[in-house]
């Protein structure tokens, strides 16, 4: 027989967890009660990387099995989903950003600002948060860029590294500061807050100069090269993640994998000693109840993209069309 329902108090709202004694990460002992209390002990942290922001959700409601598998647009079926528009029956105080795909379909999607919007979504089953670089007051000009530092196969955690601290040191010779994390897995991100002045357009052709950048100062390390099959070293910079409705996980959201690892961020005096199984569901919330959130400084001086953008010039790259 099903556990009953519970209803917690989140701020202002009753949200209601239906089945909270569900497995969610059988291998680790977690239910979905379970997700929803991580949720909320890093509260202040998941609405700072979602607030305001058009989320797609990764709705895992079976939770997370074996052999569990994920609906893609070629084959429509699996046992988790991504929703990119409001769900049916979702309460009123769910709040949307209308938004356009590359396709010029719309869409309106969940915008989350409060925490209750994120308890409820976990509800439904929503392990990811997938938030656009841009907010509901401006959808068309991205207020962040965020920067993928994305393994090949078979390469560790302990070669990206590198390549986030020189990105570092190139964005501080602009007067920059980036702000790292860990992706669940063997990437990193590293984020920075921009004027909203610039194009989904413009703002990956940034990306692209700063990964050309970094080419040539770690050209053992560090490809542009789109094409997987052509990449001849470790670690790409996806540019391409700056695209129309190309969204990178959010931070504390959850890998749905057996571990339940998340996504940390994280201080750069931390960066050298940090592994991606050091954060899990299990494990973070003590961590953000000692050291708060890494990432509490990202919303606060916006830099301008002019430096970037300049560089791209002196590069020689075009501006890819905009989807």
């Amino acid at each position: 027989m099903a556990t009953a329902a519970e209803e917690i108090q989140v701020g202002e709202r009753l949200v209601r967890v239906s089945s909270p004694d569900k497995p969610y990460f059988p291998e680790r002992g977690l239910t979905k009660l379970d997700v929803v209390n991580y949720f909320l002990a890093v509260g202040d942290g998941i609405l700072r990387a979602l607030r305001d922001r058009p989320t797609m959700l990764e709705r895992w409601p079976r939770g997370v099995f074996e052999g569990a598998t994920i609906a893609t647009r070629q084959t429509n079926r699996g046992d988790a989903f991504y929703q990119k528009r409001l769900p049916a029956g979702a309460p009123e105080w769910v709040r949307t950003a209308h938004i356009t795909f590359p396709s010029g379909r719309t869409a309106d999607e969940v915008a989350p600002s409060e925490l209750a919007v994120v308890i409820w979504a976990a509800n439904l089953g929503t392990l990811r948060f997938h938030p656009w670089p841009v907010t509901a007051a401006d959808v068309e000009r991205p207020d962040q860029l965020r920067i993928d530092l994305d393994p090949m196969p078979g390469v560790g955690f302990e070669q990206v590294v590198p390549v986030a601290h020189e990105v570092r040191a190139f964005l501080a010779e602009l007067g920059m500061t980036g702000y790292p994390k860990t992706t669940g897995g063997r990437g990193l991100h590293v984020y920075l807050s921009i004027e909203p002045r610039w194009s989904f357009g413009d703002c990956r052709r940034a990306v692209l100069a700063l990964g050309r950048e970094m080419q040539r100062r770690l050209p053992d390390l560090v490809t542009t090269t789109w094409w997987r099959e052509q990449r001849d070293r470790p670690v790409f910079v996806d540019y391409n993640q700056m695209a129309r409705d190309h969204t990178v996980t959010s931070a504390y959201s959850i890998r749905p994998t057996p571990a339940a690892l998340v996504s940390a961020p994280l201080d750069w005096s931390e960066l050298d000693q940090a592994r991606p199984e050091d954060f899990d569901v299990l494990s973070m919330p003590a961590r953000f109840a000692e050291r708060g959130d890494p990432h509490a400084g990202l919303d606060g001086d916006r830099h301008s993209l002019e430096p970037l953008l300049e560089l791209a010039d002196r590069d020689g790259l075009e501006a890819p069309p905009e989807r």
